[in-house]
This record gives structure tokens, sequence and C-alpha cells, in this order.
């Protein structure tokens, strides 16, 4: 009784923090790219800052580590440890921070010079990249309806990109246009490759992996990214740059400082949302969750930078949400068909274990036979 009361607790757990885990995400993949485009359409033009500021929030991390532990030493008395990383995560940790670095730096060329309608319906191809290398990183299952979820969302991207020249800002050349597009789709199919690398990373590791270890995992790979960026803005004499850029930037100096803050602060949420949904479920569910997320994007970005809304990014939107609940509704129905499984399961191991207390007895009473 009490390992099943325990075994509940921990499914709820669990459930809570995927819940939360998928709130932190939808912040973030909504409002890190408005924010980043809020910084180019008013006069800046630092793409290495940029992509510095998506990880560059890393130490607000230290601040649940700190409650973790403050947790674990009034529980466990003085002997508990801050960190539980060992060597061989944390090279891990740090050459996946470095690809995401990598990847910060093309997602923020695209933003630079693409509407953020343009740029989200692009980065929803992630998503047919992060199945593909889920499948031959962490072999994936795919059910009908997690595969009809991709195809769904893959072709809602599809229908968005029919008429994005329509998009297009003034005074882009086709050169700067194509460059962006590109730049974009490399930051798709990179990091559809780093999500199912991350999930890979916590089955291969060799200590048991909790909340706390993926907060420090998500803090060392953020840390690398920040120093793979800042690199790229001494190189770009980005650092010497910046109060001139506050002074000239359109909405006020006050405000530009405001805006790089916040932009830090709300990327960390994607990444911390989107490492948490990792470890309670796995890498598809987050790239299911993102790509869904993208049509709510393109709807603020109308909202609030008064980009065009044609009938393509509807048909897209309802498209994401079909394929968001088909998945959903694929995931209960094979938890439901699991539960019943293990309840066989259960049953077929007592119905054994009574034979075999039975045998023995029907033996001892054929020896005392004449």
């Amino acid at each position: 009784m009490e390992a099943s009361h325990e075994e509940k607790r921990n499914a709820s757990l669990k459930r809570a923090l995927l819940i939360l885990s998928c709130v932190l995400l939808s912040i973030g993949t909504c409002g890190g790219p408005l924010i980043m485009r809020l910084y180019f359409i008013h006069g800046g033009k630092r793409v290495w800052l940029s992509s510095w500021l998506e990880t560059g929030g890393w130490p607000i991390i230290f601040i649940p580590i700190a409650l973790a532990y403050y947790h674990r030493r009034t529980t466990e008395g003085p002997s508990t440890k801050l960190f539980f990383m060992k060597l061989p995560l944390f090279i891990a940790s740090a050459v996946i921070g470095l690809i995401t670095g990598l990847d910060d730096y093309l997602y923020a060329y695209g933003v630079a010079r693409l509407p953020v309608s343009t740029s989200a319906l692009i980065i929803a191809a992630q998503l047919a990249f992060t199945a593909l290398f889920a499948f031959l990183l962490v072999k994936q299952k795919f059910t009908s309806y997690s595969t009809n979820a991709v195809v769904l969302l893959t072709i809602g991207a599809a229908v968005l990109g029919l008429n994005t020249s329509a998009d297009r800002p003034k005074g882009e050349s086709d050169k700067q246009y194509i460059a962006g597009f590109l730049m974009t789709v490399a930051a798709a199919a990179l990091y559809g490759f780093v999500l199912p690398l991350v999930e890979l990373t916590y089955k291969k590791a060799k200590q048991t992996i909790t909340y706390a270890l993926v907060l420090e995992i998500q803090m060392v790979m953020c840390l690398f990214a920040t120093i793979f960026c800042t690199v790229g803005m001494l190189i770009d004499n980005d650092f010497k740059v910046i109060p001139r850029e506050a002074r000239n930037f359109g909405l006020g100096e006050g405000t530009y400082y405001v805006v790089l803050v916040l932009s830090a602060i709300v990327w960390q949420t994607f990444f911390l949302g989107a490492i948490g949904v990792i470890f309670c479920a796995s890498s598809l569910l987050s790239g299911i969750v993102i790509a869904v997320l993208l049509p709510i994007t393109e709807i603020l970005a109308v909202i609030f930078y008064h980009e065009k809304f044609q009938a393509e990014k509807g048909v897209a939107l309802a498209l994401s949400l079909w394929g968001f609940v088909s998945y959903f509704y694929g995931e209960i129905k094979y938890s439901k068909q699991r539960e019943n499984e293990k309840k066989n399961e259960i049953e077929k191991e007592k119905e054994i274990e009574k034979e075999k207390k039975d045998t023995p007895e029907t033996a001892d009473v054929s020896q005392l036979d004449p």
C-alpha cells in the first residue's frame, strides 16, 4: 500500500511539473520571438547580442537550484550536496550548450531579417526534424496519433509558406531575405537535433536523473551557449556599440535596456520549459508543444506589430490545433492501454504464484496414496 501511495504521489508531482513546464514553454515560445523582433523593429541591429540574450539569463536557474538545496539541507542535513552533476554529464552538457549557442545565432539572424509570422512558420518545420532525430537517437515509438500530429503540424507550416512574399519587410533586399530564410531553416533543423540529443543524454547518463540534476544540465548548457555568443560579441564589437545603440533606440534608452532584460528572462522560460517537458515526457512532445504554439505567436504578431493575417494562417492554426488534440488523444488512449496491460500482467503473476503454492501440496498428497 505504501509503495502504491508513493507511486501515485510521484505520478501527481510529475504531472504537475509537466503542466508547469508546458506553461513556461508557452511563455517562452510566444514571448521570445516577439521581444526579439521588437528590438530589431525599433533600431536594434546586433545579431550576436540577440543570440546572447537567448541564454544570457542562465543565472536565473540558480534560484530553483538554491531552493532545492535548502529543502534538501533541512531534511537531509548539512552533508547534502549542492550539485549532483558528474564530469561525463558536465562534458555532454557543455557540448550541447555550444551547439545551442550556434543555433541561437542562426535563429537571431533569421528574426533580424524576417517578420515574426514568417520566421515562426519556418520554425514549425522543426517538428519534422525533432521527429526524425528522436526516431534515430532515442528510438522514439510512433503511434498513428503521434504520426498524424506530426503530419498535420508540418502541413500547417507548409500552408503558411504559400504566401510569405507579402510579409517581406520594406527595404529588405532579396539577398537579405533569402539569407534570413535559410538561416532560420538551419536553426529549425539544428534545434530539432538538440531536443532528442538532450533526451539521449538523460538516458545515457550513468547517474539518476532528477529534476534538480536537469536544472544543473540546463545551467551548464546555457552557460556554454552564452560563452559561445560572448566570443561572437567580442569579435563583432557589440559591447562597444550597445551604449550608442541604446541612445538611438526608437522607444528610448531606458526601454532599450528593459527590452534586453525581458528578452533574457523570457528566453529562459523557454529553455526551462523545454527541458522540463523532455524530462517528464519526451523530446517529441516538446517539439509538438512548440509547433502548436507558433500560430498563436503569429496571431500575437498580427495584434502587436500589425502583420498581415492571410487565410493561409487561419488554415494553419486549425491544422495545428487538430494535430495537438490528435497527439493528446492518442497519448491518453495509449496510457489507458498500458494500464490495462499492467493490470493483466499483475493478475497473471498472482495466478502463477497461486499455482506454485498449490503444486507442492498436491505433490504431498500423492505421496501419501498407497
